[in-house]
């Protein structure tokens, strides 16, 4: 009598057991990466932005895997303890970047269709840099700015990076040999 007695004991326990709601890490929900553990107010401010990302996957900041060029567009320096996330939104694969206080820093995505450039931007790049070849282009977005960080390059091998905002103005220019 004990024994059947002590084995619906375990099953009631087992049973409730597996059906008592688990507690759920609510730090990584949004992300894919379950092993990064992103701060919620990290990821409501990305959520806040963005609420069509899709796909999101979110990494600790690694300088050597940002896909732009840091010192051309003059972004606030991250560190370790700042936020990463890679995310897909209206077709394309984007990047962003938030500071350790969940502050967005800046997004950025790749434009491999250079006719969709605004027409201000193809003209510049017509006009001072005929003979190049454009090589990539990022559309790039942080504070209140839009712009465009386009590799060019020569067939002589001259390369040269433009960062140009969407009148065609070019904010900085960095020339390589």
């Amino acid at each position: 009598m004990k024994s059947k007695f002590f084995g619906i004991a375990a099953a009631i326990a087992i049973f409730a057991a597996c059906s008592t709601p688990q507690e759920t890490n609510t730090i990584s929900t949004t992300s894919s990466n379950p092993a990064y553990a992103t701060p919620s107010n990290i990821q409501t401010s990305f959520t806040t932005q963005y609420p069509k990302a899709t796909n999101v996957t979110w990494t600790a900041y690694d300088a050597t895997l940002v896909p732009i060029d840091w010192d051309l567009n003059d972004w606030v320096v991250l560190g370790p303890k700042d936020h990463a996330v890679a995310f897909d939104m209206d077709g394309e694969r984007y990047s962003a970047w938030y500071d350790a206080n969940g502050n967005w820093i800046g997004s950025t995505y790749a434009i491999s269709d250079h006719a969709k450039l605004p027409a201000a931007v193809s003209t510049v790049i017509n006009t001072k840099y005929s003979g190049y070849a454009i090589q990539k282009v990022q559309q790039e977005m942080w504070k209140d700015r839009v712009a465009y960080e386009i590799k060019l390059k020569k067939t002589d091998d001259d390369k040269v990076k433009l960062l140009v905002d969407a009148n065609g103005n070019i904010i900085k220019e960095k020339l390589k040999d």
